[in-house]
């Protein structure tokens, strides 16, 4: 069976672009005869407003989706996400970074030839050796740290992994490619790639359904799934909605929200077809 998700973050209303993203899982599972789920990624709690929470089931509502109860709220669940940083961090492939971001800017501005990403600069590793004894120092100093997955650590363990992006076939996992990321912060105790991957495997969702823009994300995720032994899904990386000017949506294009485009009156069947999910004969209803 087909499991999909659609996994907002309540930081504001829901756009023109999240309504296509959204449509595109949920057909995803309607056309496999599968389940559909909505989680709302809100461990942000700097960001994160319960009201936008509400404004997201009300417009999927009434843009005529439905989904699983009860919703996971990842908030929630950050016991779910510790337990996977403390398996990573026996595997040894986790490590203490004290960098501030000034102090990782100043170190790649100077490096004449720093490595980079698909979005750029990638952290040059000032603190992955660092030894037991420095760590401790600095902990004990309280300085603030970040935990850093070790790529290159993570890569040997795991081997050589492929991810199946349906119309493509399988994908080569380059577990360099992002660099050795951030997984956890005092302030933040998982980030978006641990939970993700983590809630992805607890919901048993089997085709990952989101942008383009998050395509060589999934390097990171297969690798997290590899280090844990998480069951693996399929994925489909869809193009980005954008506006006039062929700028990618983002929550600050206003007139494109939802909500505005329900008070400007259109109905649910336009703003589908605007989404690029015109309505069929048969009722819009999930299977």
């Amino acid at each position: 069976m087909i499991v999909t998700r659609f996994a907002p973050s309540p930081t504001g209303y829901l756009h023109l672009g999240h309504a296509a993203s959204a449509l595109f899982g949920w057909q995803a599972a309607r056309a496999g005869g599968g389940r559909f789920i909505l989680r709302i990624e809100d461990i942000d709690t700097t960001r994160c407003r319960p009201q936008f929470t509400e404004a997201i089931a009300e417009d999927l509502a009434w843009l005529g989706l439905e989904w699983e109860k009860p919703v996971r709220h990842q908030s929630e669940h950050m016991s779910d996400y510790s337990e996977a940083l403390q398996r990573l961090d026996e595997m040894g492939v986790l490590y203490p970074c004290f960098c501030t971001r000034k102090e990782i800017e100043a170190e790649i501005a100077a490096a004449a030839h720093a490595p980079h990403g698909p979005d750029g600069p990638l952290y040059p590793g000032t603190c992955r050796n660092l030894t037991k004894s420095e760590q401790a120092t600095r902990r004990a100093r309280g300085l603030p740290y970040a935990l850093r997955l070790d790529a290159a650590k993570a890569a040997a363990r795991t081997g050589g992994l492929t991810w199946a992006e349906e119309g493509r076939g399988p994908i080569q996992v380059e577990p360099l490619k992002l660099g050795d990321v951030v997984l956890a912060r005092k302030e933040m105790p998982t980030s978006y790639h641990l939970a993700v991957t983590v809630d992805d495997a607890l919901q048993g969702v089997t085709l990952v359904t989101r942008g383009a823009d998050l395509f060589h994300a999934t390097h990171l995720h297969r690798l997290l799934q590899g280090l844990l032994g998480l069951a693996e899904p399929s994925y489909k990386h869809h193009i980005l909605r954008t506006d006039g000017t062929g700028q990618r949506l983002a929550k600050r294009h206003g007139a494109l929200a939802l909500r505005s485009l329900r008070q400007a009156g259109r109905t649910p069947a336009e703003v589908r077809a605007m989404a690029g999910f015109p309505d069929e004969p048969a009722r819009l209803r999930p299977a």
